[in-house]
């Protein structure tokens, strides 16, 4: 017996199956996202779901599809043409003296018409470059796949610098905290005055102050990164890294010279080139003829009663040769040509101002990075001698050797070196994120 219900559901079933796979990968769901990101887990990200990579791949794919359709025109056109005509007054001829109408008062015709292209300058343009074409579309993604990496890379630098500058707060907070309440006790007993915790009190609000600044900062350089990689706004985003990971990888090979036709841009430039060349043949074709095969087969239906209209048919048919070339058109065909050697001349001109540029940025990139690992190395070291500066004044002060102003001053150059430490850290490694993207070997 045909049971109905059970019918419905399985076929409720089968189109959520079969439409699934489309809508979820269109984006992923909110309760399947990673959450916690390292930096490749972004750029992994960045590269299936940013908008600017999206859209990019859809270019590739309308250019491909725009080759396909010029390609079209080199197959046989068929086409079908239907004409279906009633004649109130029939046209007239004279013909020896005599006004003789002709024709039916009743037409209709069929044609079947095919046409070959032997020669045709525009496809055989679209045909010559469409390896080119396609080749652009694909380094112009590639293009934005770099610009992708080198930002988001940075912004994540940016954002876990301020996270380390909230974390160097919460631990100065719980010192000045302690030595607050040292101060206290010490103006309760009547070892020192009040001045004591008073600065305590300064120091502590003034730390305060800036962690929820901090903190502030943090949930906007947060939101742009997530907008850097296409991540949900409403989805929470965490990011994790190893400290001594990332100490390892700021090191890089300064010694090489920067070569431009490694850049993304030089690639870019030599495939616009070859299609300039292309345009130049394209325009020099322009003096040759345009050639095509064509015939037809046409179906002739006449006669003055409708109702016997399709009752003869008077066919006839043709196949031809025809050769379009012309002649004169005013200087227009030179002027183009000339047009298009003069821009292909101005390609030369581009690949060598990118060629200087491509200099310029790595020199400064290397002198930059160079100067933020010197930074580092130095800074490193200023963490661990004021760590032991601080930790003896203030066993110092605890012993009444020191005054309160000598353990705030200890602290604040802590304080210092520690944020200036990982500061200079993310410098170095944005830094290197430089040097590679100018000497070209920025990979994803």
């Amino acid at each position: 017996m045909f049971d109905l219900s059970r019918t419905l559901n399985r076929s409720l079933l089968y189109l959520i199956f079969l439409f699934t796979p489309a809508i979820a990968g269109a984006q992923p769901a909110t309760d399947t996202l990673p959450g916690q990101f390292s930096l490749q887990d972004a750029i992994r990200y960045a590269l299936k779901f940013q908008p600017r990579i999206q859209q990019s791949q859809i270019d590739e794919e309308i250019t491909a599809s725009n080759i396909r359709s010029r390609l079209a025109d080199w197959y046989p056109q068929v086409n079908f043409n239907y004409n279906l005509q009633h004649n109130f007054i029939l046209p007239s001829s004279v013909i020896g003296g005599n006004t003789i109408r002709l024709g039916a008062e009743n037409t209709s015709a069929g044609q079947f018409t095919v046409s070959q292209a032997i020669f045709n300058r525009d496809v055989l343009l679209a045909n010559r470059t469409k390896r080119d074409v396609l080749l652009q579309s694909r380094q112009n993604t590639e293009s934005n796949k770099i610009d992708v990496v080198a930002g988001v890379s940075k912004a994540f630098f940016d954002v876990l610098a301020t996270q380390q500058q909230i974390k160097v707060a919460a631990e100065n907070i719980t010192r000045i905290e302690r030595s607050l309440k040292d101060a206290t006790n010490q103006y309760k007993a009547g070892i020192a005055d009040k001045i004591d915790y008073k600065r305590a009190t300064i120091s502590l609000n003034n730390i305060k102050a800036l962690k929820k600044n901090n903190e502030e900062q943090v949930k906007a350089k947060t939101e742009y990164l997530k907008a850097l990689i296409g991540y949900p706004d409403t989805a929470s985003l965490n990011i994790r890294y190893d400290s001594l990971a990332m100490e390892k990888e700021i090191d890089i090979d300064t010694t090489q010279d920067a070569d431009y036709t490694n850049r993304i841009e030089y690639k870019i430039l030599q495939t616009q080139r070859n299609l300039l060349r292309s345009n130049i043949d394209y325009y020099k074709w322009s003096y040759l003829p345009s050639v095509a095969a064509n015939g037809a087969y046409n179906l002739n239906f006449q006669n003055d009663r409708f109702t016997k209209l399709y009752g003869t048919n008077y066919p006839n048919s043709f196949a031809a040769i025809t050769l379009a070339w012309p002649i004169f058109q005013g200087g227009k065909r030179r002027a183009n040509l000339k047009t298009a050697v003069l821009q292909l001349k101005r390609s030369d001109a581009d690949i060598t101002s990118l060629k200087n540029n491509v200099n310029a940025q790595y020199a400064q990139a290397i002198a930059s990075y160079k100067g933020s690992l010197e930074n580092y190395y130095a800074l490193r070291e200023n963490v661990a001698l004021a760590r032991e500066v601080y930790d003896v004044i203030q066993l110092q002060y605890r012993a009444g050797i020191k005054t309160y102003l000598e353990v705030v001053t200890a602290e604040t150059d802590l304080r210092t070196a520690q944020i200036n430490y990982y500061n200079a850290l993310y410098q170095v490694l944005a830094g290197k994120v430089d040097v590679q993207r100018a000497s070209g070997r920025l990979t994803y």
